[in-house]
């Protein structure tokens, strides 16, 4: 049940219901609302389901819930009497197997409800069938409804085969053009070769050629994959030499005497946490689990029975107080000494708890770091240098990088100086185009004055588009001189192409002939075949959709022996626990007849009867000690506020001798105290 549960609320979490149900909050909900909440979950299979129940009487509700469940063949397995007053009254056992069954089969029965729509008959009395225009209707409904199967079927066979027969005829034909241009190639290729001398030999040595290429590509293949072992085992043997080394820096300077007491240590930390820290760990978080599974399993508790709940835990509370308060007025010194033991002993394990965290938080430290370590030198063989440098390498390398730091600063400064001189000629540039402008403006100012303005610019175009020209005319000339010379090399390969297709030409005209007519002989045996390959794949698609449907109706009926068989097999066990419960009830035995479950059930009902009474008699003792025992409290509160008061007093006055503010006056013969 609890498993269920949890199932119902995932799902009613999510898409498109979000109703953000708990367990608690699910399992305490009344009758009408579950019954809403089945109808939201029907109308999410069937949409013409969608209404508000409480717009229509229950019986009303109860019959459509009915049909709809029939139609998508829910099989209840209650006995339908049961099964029907059960889903009247919104009982759990008989709406939660509901709702698991159309969370599990959303999408198949989001299709049966489609098909219902249309394939369920209408049930019409026979009396009013016998009216002649009511059966032609009728009639007319059922070959609908068949021809509505039937097309639902070849519509599912086509989404299904994922193809359709123009689709294949269109494939079929391009292929058929492909093989035949494939083997109008070989033909020709063939007899290309047949006019070569010794061609057997030479196809054998290609022959020879190509095997020779696959094994090589093979041993190219192999070598690779060799120098990959080779590069792996070498990263091992690093990785292994490093290990090494670490080991032997580890033991430098290390004793027998050493050694022995680390892994004392260490040991004595593992059986500290094997056997005192885990255990405890597993212990609490297996009550907490029990906790929890406790919780669940309860059904929501009404505030009444919170309330009686805590008064509960307020007396046990004010009973461990008593029990305090006696054991400190009892004062027993061996207590008192054992109690000093005991805070210790608290003070030490609470001591070895952090230092086993403290441990096993620089544990995870360490192996993170590790992690860190071992993918940064990942990280730097990927990136190309092949090990980490130690001692006169390091130093080496360092040297080396000092070099090249020095180079760097020259080619900088080098840089500066460019950079500098860069500056300096872009501003030469500036003023010698200002320049440039000025001279420009003067000498169009002196064209304007003597009458020909804009001369020395057309002088300028005048002389580029002269010069263009004459770069025209020489690439033209070059072009001729290329296109008359391709021209004649043309004409002549043409001339000795014509002079030896001529024979080909003349044996190829018959064989067009004959390609016509071979043409249309495979056109005519082309439609036979198309024709004949429709009609077979017709039949064949029925045949198969018949041996469907009669394989569901097999599997239909094994389901159903296999479930019947069950149900017998369950009723067998019930009236042989009956026949038992009998058998022990009408013995003589008495204790045959303790074995029977009323007396069970008696002795239990008896048992829980006398503690519910000793309970009540515990709470009325409670109630009547509850008075004194405030008392009592309320007292030992102001002796404590006394002790704490003489205590502040006692060790002010402590402060005052040590810093020397208090004196002693002897007056009467007595020492006192002045301030």
């Amino acid at each position: 049940m609890s498993e269920q549960l949890k199932y119902i609320v995932e799902q009613l979490n999510k898409e498109p219901f979000k109703r953000n149900y708990n367990l608690i909050s699910f399992d305490s909900l009344e009758a009408l609302h579950l019954l809403q909440v089945l109808n939201d979950v029907l109308a999410e299979v069937n949409p013409q389901q969608k209404l508000d129940i409480r717009e229509e009487g229950a019986d009303q509700t109860a019959l459509r819930m009915l049909n709809e469940l029939k139609i998508l063949k829910y099989k209840p397995t209650e006995d339908p009497s049961t099964f029907r007053q059960g889903l009247v009254s919104a009982n759990k056992p008989v709406i939660y197997p509901i709702l698991v069954w159309l969370f599990q089969k959303t999408p198949e029965l989001k299709k049966r409800a489609y098909l219902g729509r249309y394939l369920v008959k209408v049930d019409i009395p026979p009396d009013i069938l016998q009216d002649e225009q009511v059966g032609d209707t009728f009639a007319q409904y059922e070959e609908l409804v068949e021809t509505f199967k039937i097309l639902h079927k070849e519509s599912e066979n086509l989404k299904t085969s994922g193809f359709s027969a123009s689709d294949i005829r269109k494939d079929i034909d391009h292929m058929m053009e492909e093989k035949q241009q494939v083997s109008k190639r070989i033909e020709r290729l063939k007899k290309r070769v047949e006019t070569v001398p010794k061609h057997e030999q030479m196809l054998e040595v290609a022959r020879n050629y190509r095997n020779e290429q696959e094994q090589q590509q093979t041993r190219m293949q192999q070598k690779q994959d060799q120098r990959n072992q080779l590069h792996h085992a070498e990263q091992k043997l690093q990785r292994i030499t490093k290990q090494v080394q670490d080991l032997k820096q580890s033991t430098v300077g290390a004793t027998a005497e050493g050694l022995v007491k680390k892994l004392e240590e260490e040991n004595e930390v593992n059986k500290y946490l094997c056997e005192e820290k885990i255990p405890k760990e597993i212990e609490a978080m297996t009550a907490a689990c029990r906790n929890l599974e406790n919780v669940m399993s309860v059904p929501a508790m009404g505030q009444s029975e919170l309330d009686e709940i805590h008064d509960k835990i307020n007396n046990l509370n004010s009973e461990v107080n008593d029990l305090i308060e006696k054991r400190m007025m009892r004062n027993d010194p061996i207590d008192d000494k054992l109690s000093l033991f005991r805070q210790q002993a608290v003070i030490i394990a609470g001591k070895k708890e952090t230092a086993a965290e403290a441990l096993k938080e620089a544990k995870d430290e360490l192996q993170q770091c590790q992690q860190e370590l071992q993918e940064k030198r990942e990280a730097a063989k990927n990136v190309g240098s092949e090990q980490i440098l130690k001692g006169d390498d390091f130093k080496a390398f360092v040297n080396k990088l000092r070099g090249k730091s020095s180079t760097y600063k020259k080619k900088r400064q080098e840089l500066a100086e460019l950079r500098s001189e860069y500056g300096v000629l872009t501003r030469t540039e500036e003023i010698l185009r200002q320049r440039d402008e000025a001279i420009q403006e003067q000498l169009s100012m002196l064209e304007a004055k003597k009458g020909v303005s804009g001369y020395h610019d057309t002088q300028e175009e005048l002389e580029k588009v002269s010069a263009i020209k004459s770069e025209l005319d020489d690439m033209k000339g070059k072009t001729l001189d290329d296109m008359s010379g391709m021209v004649m090399k043309l004409n002549a390969s043409i001339a000795n192409k014509k002079t030896s297709l001529a024979p080909i030409i003349k044996e190829l005209r018959p064989l067009r002939e004959k390609a016509k007519e071979m043409q249309t002989d495979y056109d005519d045996k082309k439609m036979t075949y198309d024709t004949m390959s429709a009609g077979l794949e017709s039949n064949r698609s029925k045949l198969e959709q018949e041996v469907r449907v009669l394989q569901e109706e097999c599997s239909q009926e094994e389901s159903r022996f296999h479930y019947l068989n069950s149900m017998l097999k369950m009723i067998e066990v019930q009236q042989q626990r009956v026949a038992d419960e009998m058998k022990a009830y009408t013995s003589s035995d008495p204790a045959e007849r303790k074995k029977s479950y009323r007396e069970m059930y008696g002795r239990k009902i008896q048992e829980q009867e006398n503690l519910g009474k000793s309970l009540r008699e515990k709470q009325k003792a409670v109630k009547a000690s509850h008075g004194p025992s405030m008392k009592q409290m309320k007292m030992w509160q102001d002796f404590e506020s006394l002790m704490e008061c003489k205590k502040r007093c006692f060790l002010s006055a402590d402060q005052h001798e040590e810093s020397g503010q208090i004196f002693r006056s002897e007056v009467d013969g007595e020492d006192r105290l002045v301030l």
